[in-house]
């Protein structure tokens, strides 16, 4: 299927690695001019040299932290400089720590705001304008199957990503007349460094093996097994393509049937 991503300027956020890299690789593959961003930037450019060389599109690499308002100001700026333009934006970002409520006190929980929902809130506000002067947009909010479905020892992403999904879901109907959809993505478990710090956490707190851990996370999973970051990058190159138009204001699970609820 050709999703017509030929020639689409696209930016993923925190992507030298896991689930952004995935997403990013995935429209470069589909001829989409890509530019990834993150705060090391020697991953970022090994990412960025990895990703031309396996697609043969034009890739920008932005050293870039998503806490910070002006770096992302900065890598819309340089993205729209280098191409001419942005269709599609990825937001993403690490997520706030493991704990429970007794664990985090004002400024922890200020600090996942700022990670988390402002990341968002900036990302969107950046790119917004040069979508609408080009009448054609894609935004893609990587959350999680926890705002479904919430985590017993996540409090501050259950919490804070929950409000992502609110922001998308109100500016999903306000940007569409411009061509412009708003969608969300929920990874489920997915063999990222992410999962794996996770696994590593509560293998530390409840005296399991990490074999055991991602056993344990294996077991309800309807297909057996977590996923593969590129089973999610197809998603989002998906929902960024011509194809998607109709699909607007969304939020999808990438779980393997793990999510219980029916709606």
């Amino acid at each position: 299927m050709d999703l017509g991503l030929v020639g689409k300027i696209a930016l993923v956020a925190a992507s030298s690695k896991g689930l952004g890299r995935a997403s990013a690789e995935a429209m470069a593959q589909e001829g989409a001019k890509v530019t990834i961003c993150a705060r090391d930037e020697a991953a970022l450019n090994k990412a960025r040299d990895e990703m031309a060389a396996a697609t043969g599109a034009d890739i920008l690499a932005v050293t870039a932290d998503m806490t910070r308002a002006e770096d992302i100001t900065n890598v819309v700026q340089k993205t729209v400089d280098e191409f001419g333009g942005l269709h599609i934006l990825v937001c993403n970002a690490g997520g706030p720590p493991a704990g429970y409520f007794p664990d985090f006190d004002d400024e922890q929980w200020q600090a996942a705001f700022n990670l988390s929902m402002m990341s968002t809130v900036r990302l969107i506000r950046a790119a917004l304008p040069h979508m609408q002067a080009a009448k054609w947009g894609r935004v893609i909010n990587i959350t999680s199957l926890s705002v479904k479905e919430p985590l017993d020892n996540l409090i501050l992403s259950n919490s804070i990503r929950a409000a992502v999904h609110g922001l998308a879901k109100t500016l999903s109907a306000q940007v569409g007349k411009d061509g412009i959809t708003i969608n969300n993505v929920m990874p489920g478990y997915t063999q990222t460094d992410r999962i794996n710090q996770l696994v590593a956490v509560n293998a530390q707190k409840s005296g399991k093996t990490e074999d055991e851990i991602i056993a344990g996370m294996a077991a309800p999973i309807p297909v057996g097994r977590i996923g593969q970051p590129d089973e999610f990058g197809a998603l989002v190159a998906f929902l960024a393509s011509e194809k998607a138009s109709y699909i607007n204001g969304t939020s999808i699970p990438v779980d393997g049937g793990v999510i219980k609820a029916a709606f």
